[in-house]
């Protein structure tokens, strides 16, 4: 049941990827034809705020800014679609192309900044508020398209160059009022709450999107995990595991054990034909592990006729309960087993259960050749002693003190302990041992 750690090696598997690159390469795969959208509605926007300025002069300067940004967005919208059109075709991920984020989000900078410091200097003569509120309206929509591109840095980079320009120009007609660098009906008490508010506005937005990151590259690694663990364990533990690193992570961790073994299994194999020693050692497979999988236990390994299972998920004292609830359940259906087995005139199936627990190494290990889910540690070899010495005095259950002292006083009330006498075994000499008797039935 166990074997030497220095052959085996973790079975490696692909890592969910951590840089900032990667993972907005992978959540923005085939992305370009979106930009160019939100782009161009950016641009409509604008185009509506020239409205908010008065003379041809303003609106003309508007107008130039405004195609040169339509036209170069366009650019970088075709220049993105291309990227993941021909990664598309390719397979991979399309790195090499950051050059265009970061042009984007300098591009939007400049836009957004050039459209909030031309009001505060040009300003408007009879609709100042309409005109205030629509020129700082181009910096928080392209802050928020900037925060939906999932790139913190971006976002920041954008944030502080637009709040710098808003700022500068706030401090230099501060410094020297009588400049007349504010324009008609601009004042700084209207400019500075509007910085303000759009500081404590990019200070969410930077903060929801590197929270936002976090969540879907962990959801994206543990969903990963799950679905490489589902080929070894059930579905359900698989996702407690996951959350634990899965595959990647062979860790410690508490664990109660649980084998199983058919007594008089070799007398009857001589005994009876070959199709009903199938039989029976199938139908104690089938009833053992639906048993184990139903109290959320991992069936590890068949061994002959013998079974080994863990039950690694929640805490010891949850594992302990789910262990005997366990053997509590297998018990009742082999009497319904035998039962069945005795109109048929079969010979009713005996087994004895083991049960112990402590620390072991759960993981999936690969000697290069196979890879299989599995624990290691000193308690497995305990529990191939426990199991050995329950078989040869014809115990149907039996448990180690440290498996029974995670027991809660009901499932002890329950069971009926019976001290096994120290035996010489240098892996159980000093573990006090106990025949455990099912005092009732429960439900199953």
């Amino acid at each position: 049941m166990t074997a030497e750690p220095g052959f085996l090696r973790l079975l490696q598997t692909p890592q969910m990827p951590k840089d900032d690159t990667t993972v907005v390469r992978l959540l923005q795969a085939a992305s370009g034809r979106r930009s160019m959208v939100l782009h161009l509605i950016i641009v409509v926007v604008l185009l509506a705020t020239a409205q908010g300025f008065d003379g041809a002069v303003h609106s003309a300067s508007h107008g130039v800014v405004l195609g040169i940004y339509a036209l170069c967005s366009l650019c970088l919208g075709l220049a993105d679609w291309r990227r993941a059109h021909r990664a598309q075709s390719r397979g991979d991920q399309g790195g090499g192309t950051e050059w265009l984020a970061w042009t984007a989000t300098l591009l939007n900078a400049g836009v957004a900044l050039f459209v909030v410091v031309e009001h505060m200097m040009v300003g408007a003569l009879a609709t100042e508020e309409t005109a205030s509120a629509v020129s700082r309206l181009p910096a928080f929509l392209l802050l928020l398209q900037t925060g939906l591109s999932m790139r913190v840095w971006h976002t920041a980079l954008f944030a502080g160059l637009v709040s710098l320009a808003w700022g500068g120009t706030i401090l230099l007609a501060a410094i020297d009022p009588d400049h007349a660098l504010l324009g008609p009906h601009v004042t700084l008490d209207e400019e500075v709450p509007g910085l303000l508010t759009f500081m404590a506005a990019s200070l969410v937005v930077i903060d929801g999107v590197r929270r936002l990151r976090s969540a879907v590259t962990t959801a994206l690694r543990m969903e990963h995990e799950r679905t490489a663990l589902a080929r070894f364990v059930p579905d359900s533990v698989a996702v407690e595991l996951a959350r634990d690193g899965g595959l990647g992570a062979v860790r410690s961790r508490h664990a109660c054990l649980f084998a199983l073994d058919i007594r008089g299994f070799s007398a009857f194999t001589r005994s009876h034909a070959q199709e009903e020693v199938v039989r029976a050692l199938l139908d104690v497979r089938a009833l053992t592990h639906v048993a184990v999988t139903q109290h959320g236990g991992i069936v590890d390994k068949y061994v002959g006729d013998g079974i080994l299972a863990q039950f690694v998920v929640g805490r010891p004292e949850t594992q302990a309960e789910a262990a005997l609830a366990c053997a509590r359940t297998i018990a009742a259906r082999l009497a319904d087993l035998n039962h069945a087995r005795r109109r048929g005139d079969l010979p009713a199936l005996r087994i004895t259960v083991a049960l112990h627990s402590g620390e072991v190494l759960v993981g999936v290990f690969d000697d290069g050749h196979r890879a299989e889910f599995t624990v290691l540690g000193p308690a497995m070899n305990q529990l191939a002693r426990i199991e050995a010495r329950a078989k040869a005095d014809d115990l149907p259950l039996a448990a180690s003190e440290t498996f029974l002292q995670l027991l809660g006083p009901g499932s002890r009330n329950h069971i009926d302990l019976d001290a096994i006498a120290l035996s010489e075994c240098r892996d159980t000499g000093n573990l006090p041992l106990y025949a455990v008797g099912l005092r009732e039935s429960r439900t199953v």
